[in-house]
């Protein structure tokens, strides 16, 4: 057993957990951090950190299984408001799904590295400071509420999250408020797109890597996961009691002055990205 290893699978399990949900990227904090800690083989690598993300994504089961039960039990039984979430759920889902099974590979390929990571990051950051520094008509309060066509935008939205450093959470919750929705309501609807997402692409990336892994990959795996998963679920809970009474805006300061950061380091050659 490495322990090195397993610590270090520890350390991205973490990282994970922690930037998963908040606007700020953790694609892009996991291929900086398992570079700079030289974790596991490139292809494992990047087989772990989308994998990492079951962790996470079963967070948000355990957080929201009553929410999300009720809303299955709903759409089944004919409840309003269950079937609409549902529905939303699935339609905003299909644009990411299609065009990362179309495009991921080629994604992967040219653009897992430091510099986009750092330029998507200093992007999104104005971004996220334009869109609190607007006026914010609130159409849908609960995650319930939203429309077809706010959950259409939102999945087409979500498909910039493709670009590492981009953010998932980032694209999809300032999307939801410029489209009329709490912050709330849209913190959670990204949660939920997230389960699809992200737990499909993970066990894909398992099963393409099914050949190359071993029992004490799995061990690794399973460290991370678990991780990932406990520190998911702090942060869940904290981000819904902070989005009650604060923005966005310092999530916008941190990815801009971290992509400077990290600008400044690959362009002197202070970091080997």
């Amino acid at each position: 057993m490495d322990l090195i290893l397993l610590f270090k699978a520890a350390i991205m399990g973490l990282v994970e957990g922690i930037t998963e949900f908040l606007p700020i990227s953790s694609t892009g904090h996991l291929i900086l951090t398992g570079q700079l800690l030289d974790f596991w083989t490139p292809e494992k690598r990047d087989m772990f950190s989308v994998a990492v993300q079951i962790g996470a994504i079963a967070a948000v089961i355990y957080q929201y299984w009553g929410k999300l039960w009720g809303a299955l039990i709903g759409a089944l039984t004919g409840d309003v408001q269950g079937r609409r979430l549902s529905i939303n759920l699935i339609v905003a889902t299909i644009p990411i799904m299609l065009i990362g099974l179309t495009f991921g590979e080629t994604v992967k390929a040219y653009l897992f590295n430091a510099v986009t990571v750092a330029c998507a990051l200093i992007v999104g950051g104005f971004i996220i400071l334009w869109a609190e520094r607007r006026q914010h008509q609130i159409k849908s309060q609960e995650v319930e509420n939203l429309t077809f066509k706010q959950a259409v935008i939102i999945g087409l939205i979500q498909c910039f999250a493709l670009v590492p450093g981009t953010s998932r959470s980032g694209s999809t919750i300032i999307g939801s408020l410029f489209l009329g929705v709490s912050r709330k309501a849209a913190a959670e609807f990204s949660f939920f797109l997230g389960i699809p997402v992200l737990m499909g692409a993970g066990l894909l990336d398992m099963y393409k890597m099914r050949h190359d892994l071993h029992v004490a990959d799995m061990e690794i795996l399973g460290v991370g996961i678990i991780v990932a998963f406990v520190s998911a679920l702090i942060v869940i809970r904290a981000l819904i009691r902070y989005v009650s009474k604060h923005d966005f805006s310092i999530f916008a300061y941190y990815r801009i002055v971290f992509g400077i950061l990290i600008l400044l380091t690959w362009y002197t050659g202070w970091v080997q990205w």
